[in-house]
């Protein structure tokens, strides 16, 4: 069933980077998978809000959360590195990949359904309560507890993909071997501190090698909102992002 879940995800983004109405193109998928019980989840309670939710808040049988990252295309990265406010590219593709994570998390709810197992459909942002910027469901979170990767500086999840991309997730109660963790730091600055480009490409200074502030960040990623009137929200920036030793890879590898 893994097999089959994973090639089904892959496929589904190929596809649909191939749709005409589409602009955007993402690199295959990266995969991995969390125990519902880890106790991880519960500590998401300390470190983020105690309100942050469990598997098990969402589907009262669940037993696996599938994890999966969306590695934007070169072209992408590329585009949004020169400038203060994001690149037109940049938004459309925070725009598209958030409806593809959606759409991509009913199809696998569509395929889970008929094998006889029950799943979640998750929306991927603006599920956060403004006044502090905190989401009670973190999809970066849980792909960390599922060993997709481990988190920058810049608060990104680095995959073995890099960390320029979009993260989803889906809670089922199909039981699936959990993803092994490894017991080491994929950021350059947290291993060892030679790196803390992220925190150079910042903006605004919101965003600093010992500290970070979520509410100044959201700042210019409301500026970009106006920036790019003309589309959808794209309350985004991803300065952070790109032109970075992790932008598309693991750096440690």
């Amino acid at each position: 069933m893994k097999e089959k879940l994973e090639t089904a995800i892959k496929e589904y983004v190929k596809k649909y980077s191939e749709r005409e109405e589409i602009k955007s193109n993402w690199k295959a998928p990266v995969i991995a998978y969390a125990d519902a019980e880890d106790p991880l989840f519960k500590k998401m309670k300390e470190i983020i809000s105690p309100t942050h939710s469990l598997p098990v808040d969402f589907l009262e049988d669940a037993q696996t959360v599938i994890t999966f990252f969306l590695p934007f295309a070169e072209r992408i990265n590329q585009s949004n590195i020169e400038g203060r406010l994001s690149s037109k590219e940049w938004a459309v593709a925070y725009i598209e990949t958030n409806q593809l994570i959606l759409e991509l998390n009913k199809h696998i709810k569509k395929i889970l359904s008929q094998e006889g197992f029950k799943s979640t459909v998750i929306q991927a942002t603006h599920n956060f309560k403004e006044e502090e910027l905190v989401s009670d469901w973190s999809h970066r979170h849980a792909a960390y507890i599922a060993a997709l990767g481990t988190f920058g500086i810049n608060n990104m999840l680095i995959t073995e993909k890099g960390c320029a991309g979009r993260v989803g997730s889906v809670i089922t109660d199909l039981k699936l071997p959990p993803t092994e963790r490894e017991d080491v730091e994929y950021c350059l600055y947290k291993k060892d501190g030679s790196c803390g480009v992220c925190a150079d490409r910042c903006v605004t200074e919101a965003l600093k090698r010992d500290s970070f502030d979520r509410f100044i960040c959201y700042d210019i990623c409301l500026e970009n909102v106006d920036h790019h009137s003309n589309l959808d929200l794209a309350d985004v920036c991803g300065k952070c992002c790109v032109n970075l030793p992790c932008t598309t890879k693991n750096p440690i590898r």
